[in-house]
């Protein structure tokens, strides 16, 4: 079984999009088709501060993760956001979540970042078995005001 973690390609536009739609799904989430093609672009562009990986099990796409690294105020040095982490449903167990994060967080060092921060459903548990082996959950609660979109 061969596993490697990557950048996406342009060739990945296909298999990208199957597992964004997975995570949609999972999160009960309707993301119209601009805002994911708006996605797709600025993971392509090297100018974006969102940047994504892809998870290659056996020359197909089995995870990806969605980041945006940013300054901070606590931070001389930059911060990543984990804001998007998926695996198949049938890759899963396969070692392809934690071969991301292990792969972010080397990227993170590499880059001289000072943090690496994300949030799931405190219900997501499968998630948090995984997290958990990284870092404990802090105390922090999330707030989030959806503003007009029009």
């Amino acid at each position: 079984m061969a596993l490697i973690v990557r950048d996406p390609v342009a060739g990945d536009e296909a298999e990208w999009r199957r597992l964004w739609a997975g995570y949609n799904d999972f999160y009960r989430a309707d993301v119209p088709d601009e805002v994911t093609s708006y996605t797709w672009a600025r993971v392509l562009d090297p100018a974006s501060p969102l940047f994504g990986l892809v998870a290659e099990l056996d020359g197909r796409l089995a995870g990806m993760a969605l980041c945006v690294q940013h300054e901070g105020t606590w931070s001389l040095t930059g911060l990543c956001y984990l804001e998007d982490l998926f695996v198949d449903p049938e890759a899963r167990g396969a070692g392809v979540g934690r071969a991301l994060m292990d792969h972010l967080v080397a990227l993170c060092r590499a880059q001289g970042w000072s943090d690496l921060y994300w949030h799931t459903r405190d219900t997501n548990t499968a998630a948090r078995s995984l997290y958990d082996t990284y870092v404990a959950a802090d105390d922090h609660v999330r707030y989030r005001m959806e503003l007009d979109r029009d």
